[in-house]
């Protein structure tokens, strides 16, 4: 027989190997069980809805040009306003619904106090949108034809002024 015998002359030895079958035939049965309830998972309720023939109306928030100046003087939309009158418009700009974006376009002069008070000014009265106007910074020719060059005089300069280089500011009037 397969089991064995009641010979005790046998050496008793242990089986290497795995039986596979019953392995075979679980994994069949997993099978055969997701094959028949894959089906009725996807399926989904089929309701009718009804067609609406109204185009969608698309509303665009507005934006808001908040512009300062090197001396800190307020621009909104181009008309010129006090920083009290700023905290009132902010207000009531934040009430409309959809928001506008508030659009800050500032000088390079201008001191950063300046703006960190107009940014929590505007997150105070709760406006949620908000961004800052720049320029793109224009190429120069001969940067481009001496950028494999180190040091050249051209790129050196005006790369030392965008990080902050030396625009003025002392030691004692940064902290």
């Amino acid at each position: 027989m397969a089991f064995g015998s009641f010979d005790t002359k046998a050496a008793n030895h242990t089986v290497n190997e795995i039986n596979m079958v019953p392995l075979i035939d679980v994994m069949l049965v997993l099978l055969v069980i997701f094959i028949i309830t894959a089906p009725l998972i996807s399926h989904s309720i089929r309701i009718n809805v009804p067609q609406a023939s109204a185009d969608p109306v698309e509303m665009e928030p507005k934006s808001i040009d908040l512009a300062v100046d090197a001396e800190g003087i307020l621009y909104w939309n181009d008309e010129a306003i006090s920083p009290d009158e700023l905290e009132s418009r902010l207000a009531s700009e934040a009430t409309q619904d959809p928001q506008p974006e508030l659009r800050i376009r500032a000088d390079l002069n201008t001191r950063y106090e300046i703006l960190a008070k107009i940014m929590s000014s505007a997150k105070a009265a709760g406006l949620k949108r908000m961004g800052f106007i720049t320029r793109p910074a224009a190429k120069d020719v001969a940067h481009e034809s001496s950028a494999g060059k180190a040091g050249s005089a051209v790129g050196g300069a005006g790369q030392g002024q965008q990080a902050g280089g030396s625009r003025g500011v002392t030691p004692a009037a940064a902290h």
